[in-house]
């Protein structure tokens, strides 16, 4: 397959600019009223970017790759919900008022791009140079697909090590002004620094997934590299749509699940048996199009029934 021109990775970066400046203005100023609709329209449009940058990559590089890119992005895109559920509950957790929650995301969405794109290009070097990582990947994949259906309380959530560690050796201010405060004549971290660091480690926890994952889709840095990071860049209009959706899809946490076990079966078939990246595509939309239609359609009943179960 073509490697990528300069033009190529000037165009990406440049496409991600105009639409992280597009969001921006979206979002800027947003009221509870309107903040639904606008983080909808936003969401929309990092995914019509992603489209548009697939058809760049399906038309001047190679039809493969963009069939690559598409696959990959909707993995990783699907992938990231989990990773926004986490969110929430840091959120929560800190009790984060949601007009400081969009600066929390931003700083911790971008040291996320920056971590993925060492994860990617250790990644692909390493398959390239050593095959048996591969399994070493896709038994990741099937721990995270393991620990996604096993049950958590998820209303009563347990502080992290760190936080408890942090907590008795460092003074944290309450305030949500900005991520350090001078209280009492002496600098210190806040609760959005402890939130920020929340999203740091929770996202490096779940690349170790999700890059084992992309890497199962396709092993060309480019494309690895493009797909996640545009995925990663719309977790934060993402996040305000999922808080309004996350409580009627209960079940989707088993789609996602079933999409880890498809990606690692797929890296431990590949000796064998050859998936196409649509044919990849087409089955990831499938099991996310079930489990959310499994998810509206018994919490509609149990809307309609309250003594179901």
């Amino acid at each position: 397959m073509p490697n990528a021109h300069p033009i190529d990775w000037i165009v990406f970066h440049a496409l991600l600019l105009v639409l992280l400046g597009l969001e921006v203005l979206l979002l800027h100023k947003t009221t509870p009223e309107t903040a639904p609709r606008r983080s909808y329209a936003a969401t929309a449009l990092w995914i019509l970017g992603a489209i548009a940058f697939g058809g760049w990559v399906y038309l001047r590089m190679h039809p493969q790759l963009g069939q690559e890119f598409l696959a990959g992005y909707a993995l990783e895109e699907s992938l990231s919900i989990d990773n926004l559920f986490v969110f929430l509950l840091l959120f929560k957790s800190f009790r984060i008022e949601p007009a400081k929650q969009r600066r929390v995301l931003f700083w911790g969405i971008l040291g996320a791009v920056i971590l993925r794109a060492g994860f990617i290009v250790a990644g692909v070097q390493l398959l390239a140079k050593f095959d048996w990582v591969t399994y070493i990947f896709a038994v990741i994949l099937l721990i995270a697909a393991v620990r996604l259906v096993l049950p958590e309380d998820h209303e009563h959530p347990k502080k992290p090590g760190w936080q408890i560690w942090l907590e008795k050796r460092q003074p944290i201010s309450l305030s949500q002004d900005s991520f350090t405060a001078v209280e009492n004549g002496r600098r210190m971290p806040t609760v959005l620094m402890l939130a920020l660091l929340g999203i740091a480690f929770a996202d490096f926890v779940f690349a170790l997934d999700s890059i084992p994952a992309v890497l199962s889709i396709t092993r060309h840095t480019f494309i690895a590299y493009t797909s996640n990071i545009l995925a990663v860049m719309g977790l934060r209009s993402l996040f305000f749509v999922l808080t309004h959706a996350l409580g009627k899809l209960a079940y989707l946490h088993y789609g996602l699940a079933a999409v880890l076990a498809f990606a690692a079966a797929k890296m431990l078939a590949a000796p064998w048996i050859e998936i196409t990246p649509m044919i990849s595509l087409v089955v990831i939309f499938a099991i996310l199009a079930v489990t959310i239609a499994i998810s509206l359609l018994l919490e509609r009943k149990q809307h309609d029934d309250p003594s179901a179960t």
